[in-house]
């Protein structure tokens, strides 16, 4: 029997509540299967420990988690510490030091999830977004020059290798050309005649060695517009930090709300633990209530499956959130119902395994 060891970093707000129906979740597809199982080890690491410490781990926390096979984080950040703190020093120091280049974000509109958008069917919903993780405009680089004076000049840089850049577009064309799928590069190349220049360039130059792929490019402003006027247009699409945050986040709202929205950090060559998380945020204004929809922890555990080469189960889980969703018995209030996070998340379980 395969063991996997998963770190648990449950982290602020409704982070733990909804984490906890992840590792029921995975505890349950695993006896269910029986060629694997899960060790879950817990990390009281976030917000709440950086008030008691200082740190939002401790100093060796990074090569205490290089020993996992993966690791899952439930949310970050919390009233009283600064945001740029919280997120910096926890969830994008992992994503960096981890190598985790790849976030993978699903954009996809299950049947029984309420699309803003008049007309659109679960079939014009399907994107995956391949989002670069590790540099670009989150990279944490430049200068806060004079403060405090009215000289005060602040400096933040983008960097962009050739590395990190032609190592997510072809990440991008190969997965395009697995799924039999368009690809589209998402930039701003008019505007930022260094970066995304360059990015452009690249996109090119990797596009010449998968010519059976379709591609497509759009600035972000207009790609923005296209998602909500025509969002069957995009498959698979490839950006920048910066930019494949904000749109994902858009493409939440269009599939059904951030309560939906769940994101894998992948380091594809496994030298260090890939991390999957729900992207909706800690939500301290309902943390503790047990109202907090657990559906998009529980995708985020599906793509822990994929990863490790369950794709079937992977699929399974996907089926069994829709199958709740079309039936409206189980959904938390952000979904229109009344159910608890633990009722949502059984619910769900439920159909995964009977």
């Amino acid at each position: 029997m395969k063991q996997i060891n998963i770190a648990v970093i449950a982290g602020d707000g409704i982070g733990p509540e909804v984490m906890g129906e992840a590792v029921k979740l995975l505890q349950a597809v695993a006896e269910k299967d029986g060629r694997f199982a899960f060790t879950f080890t817990d990390f009281p690491w976030g917000c709440e420990y950086y008030t008691k410490t200082g740190r939002m781990m401790p100093e060796d926390g990074m090569e205490t988690l290089k020993q996992f096979d993966a690791i899952l984080l439930g949310a970050v950040g919390y009233p009283g510490v600064p945001d740029h703190i919280s997120l910096r020093d926890l969830l994008l120091r992992i994503r960096h030091d981890f190598d985790q280049y790849i976030n993978l974000r699903p954009v996809r509109l299950l049947r029984g999830a309420e699309c803003p958008i008049k007309g659109v069917a679960p079939e014009d919903v399907n994107m995956t977004f391949i989002r670069e993780n590790s540099e670009g405009e989150y990279s944490g680089q430049g200068a806060w020059l004079y403060p405090g004076t009215d000289r005060e000049v602040v400096i933040q840089d983008g960097v962009f290798s050739r590395h990190g850049c032609e190592r997510v577009i072809r990440y991008a064309f190969e997965l395009a050309r697995k799924e039999k799928k368009s690809l589209t590069s998402i930039s701003k190349g008019n505007a930022l005649n260094y970066s995304m220049v360059f990015w452009d360039q690249i996109f090119e130059e990797v596009g010449r060695d998968f010519p059976d792929v379709p591609t497509h490019k759009y600035l972000v402003d207009a790609a923005s517009m296209f998602m909500v006027k025509d969002p069957k247009r995009f498959e698979i699409v490839v950006t920048s930090n910066l930019f494949g945050d904000i749109l994902t986040d858009l493409g939440a709202a269009i599939a059904g709300g951030m309560g939906l929205a769940a994101g894998a950090n992948l380091n594809p060559e496994r030298t260090f633990p890939s991390m999957f998380e729900p992207i909706h945020g800690s939500a301290p204004d309902i943390a503790g209530q047990g109202i907090a929809n657990p559906l998009a922890s529980l995708w985020s555990a599906s793509q822990l499956l994929d990863f490790f080469g369950y794709e079937d189960w992977g699929k399974k889980v996907i089926d069994a959130i829709e199958a709740v969703l079309v039936e409206r018995k189980a959904l938390t209030p952000d979904q229109g119902g009344t159910a608890s996070t633990a009722e949502c998340a059984e619910a769900v379980i439920e159909k995964l395994i009977q």
